[in-house]
Protein backbone atom coordinates (compact mmCIF):
# COMPACT_ATOMS: atom_id res chain seq x y z
CA UNK A 1 0.00 0.00 0.00
CA UNK A 2 0.92 3.16 -0.86
CA UNK A 3 1.16 5.37 2.37
CA UNK A 4 0.60 8.94 0.83
CA UNK A 5 -2.55 7.86 -0.56
CA UNK A 6 -5.09 9.44 1.39
CA UNK A 7 -7.79 7.15 0.55
CA UNK A 8 -5.83 4.62 1.88
CA UNK A 9 -7.21 2.24 4.94
CA UNK A 10 -4.70 3.57 7.64
CA UNK A 11 -5.12 6.96 6.30
CA UNK A 12 -8.98 6.83 6.67
CA UNK A 13 -8.82 4.71 10.23
CA UNK A 14 -6.53 7.47 10.98
CA UNK A 15 -8.90 10.31 10.16
CA UNK A 16 -11.45 9.16 11.59
CA UNK A 17 -10.10 8.21 15.18
CA UNK A 18 -8.43 12.00 14.56
CA UNK A 19 -12.27 13.16 14.01
CA UNK A 20 -13.83 11.15 17.04
CA UNK A 21 -10.96 12.93 19.32
CA UNK A 22 -11.36 16.19 18.19
CA UNK A 23 -15.26 15.75 18.75
CA UNK A 24 -14.81 14.55 22.15
CA UNK A 25 -12.54 17.62 22.65
CA UNK A 26 -15.08 20.02 21.62
CA UNK A 27 -17.76 18.09 23.69
CA UNK A 28 -15.92 18.73 26.68
CA UNK A 29 -15.04 22.45 26.47
CA UNK A 30 -18.62 22.99 25.91
CA UNK A 31 -19.57 21.34 28.54
CA UNK A 32 -16.58 23.18 30.61
CA UNK A 33 -18.05 26.89 29.25
CA UNK A 34 -20.97 26.27 29.67
CA UNK A 35 -20.50 25.35 33.81
CA UNK A 36 -17.86 28.06 34.09
CA UNK A 37 -18.49 30.78 36.28
CA UNK A 38 -16.91 34.40 36.12
CA UNK A 39 -16.68 36.00 39.16
CA UNK A 40 -17.80 40.06 38.33
CA UNK A 41 -19.88 38.71 35.10
CA UNK A 42 -23.61 38.31 35.30
CA UNK A 43 -23.09 35.21 36.49
CA UNK A 44 -21.89 34.54 40.09
CA UNK A 45 -19.97 31.92 41.89
CA UNK A 46 -22.56 31.46 44.57
CA UNK A 47 -25.73 30.29 44.20
CA UNK A 48 -29.14 33.14 44.74
CA UNK A 49 -29.60 33.22 48.20
CA UNK A 50 -33.11 32.52 49.73
CA UNK A 51 -34.61 35.86 50.92
CA UNK A 52 -36.38 35.66 53.97
CA UNK A 53 -38.87 38.44 55.35
CA UNK A 54 -40.17 39.55 58.91
CA UNK A 55 -43.63 41.07 58.93
CA UNK A 56 -45.65 42.69 61.74
CA UNK A 57 -48.62 40.83 62.19
CA UNK A 58 -50.88 41.73 65.24
CA UNK A 59 -48.85 44.09 66.81
CA UNK A 60 -45.94 41.38 66.64
CA UNK A 61 -42.86 40.41 65.07
CA UNK A 62 -42.98 37.22 63.48
CA UNK A 63 -40.62 35.75 61.08
CA UNK A 64 -38.68 34.76 59.06
CA UNK A 65 -40.83 33.43 56.40
CA UNK A 66 -39.57 31.96 52.94
CA UNK A 67 -40.92 33.97 49.77
CA UNK A 68 -43.30 31.43 49.40
CA UNK A 69 -44.27 31.45 52.96
CA UNK A 70 -45.10 35.14 52.52
CA UNK A 71 -46.86 34.43 49.39
CA UNK A 72 -49.68 32.64 51.40
CA UNK A 73 -49.47 35.21 54.28
CA UNK A 74 -50.56 37.46 51.41
CA UNK A 75 -53.20 35.31 49.86
CA UNK A 76 -54.79 34.44 53.19
CA UNK A 77 -55.01 38.31 53.55
CA UNK A 78 -52.75 38.66 56.66
CA UNK A 79 -49.53 40.60 54.68
CA UNK A 80 -51.69 43.59 53.21
CA UNK A 81 -49.86 46.62 51.88
CA UNK A 82 -49.93 48.47 55.47
CA UNK A 83 -48.42 45.75 57.01
CA UNK A 84 -44.80 46.55 57.89
CA UNK A 85 -42.15 44.37 56.64
CA UNK A 86 -37.88 43.98 56.95
CA UNK A 87 -35.66 41.73 55.02
CA UNK A 88 -31.85 41.52 55.09
CA UNK A 89 -31.82 44.04 52.33
CA UNK A 90 -33.30 47.06 54.44
CA UNK A 91 -32.14 49.35 56.75
CA UNK A 92 -35.60 49.92 58.29
CA UNK A 93 -38.85 48.48 58.80
CA UNK A 94 -41.20 49.60 55.64
CA UNK A 95 -44.79 49.10 54.31
CA UNK A 96 -45.29 46.55 52.33
CA UNK A 97 -46.52 48.68 49.31
CA UNK A 98 -42.95 50.33 49.54
CA UNK A 99 -40.64 46.72 49.17
CA UNK A 100 -40.49 45.64 45.37
CA UNK A 101 -39.71 41.58 46.44
CA UNK A 102 -43.03 42.12 48.01
CA UNK A 103 -44.97 43.41 45.07
CA UNK A 104 -43.51 40.79 43.02
CA UNK A 105 -45.41 38.06 45.15
CA UNK A 106 -48.76 40.21 45.52
CA UNK A 107 -48.31 39.88 41.21
CA UNK A 108 -48.01 36.37 41.49
CA UNK A 109 -50.75 36.02 43.50
CA UNK A 110 -53.79 34.18 42.39
CA UNK A 111 -57.11 36.23 42.90
CA UNK A 112 -59.44 34.89 46.03
CA UNK A 113 -61.78 32.02 44.20
CA UNK A 114 -65.38 32.19 44.41
CA UNK A 115 -67.28 29.48 42.95
CA UNK A 116 -70.60 31.42 42.45
CA UNK A 117 -68.93 34.54 40.52
CA UNK A 118 -68.47 31.60 38.25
Amino acid sequence: MNDSNFFSMDRLVEFGMGLTVAQQMIKTMNESMTTMHIPGAMNSMDKPQQIFFYVIIEDKQAGPFSENELARLISEKKVVKETYVWLPSLPSWKMAEQIPEVLKLVALAPPPFNLNKL
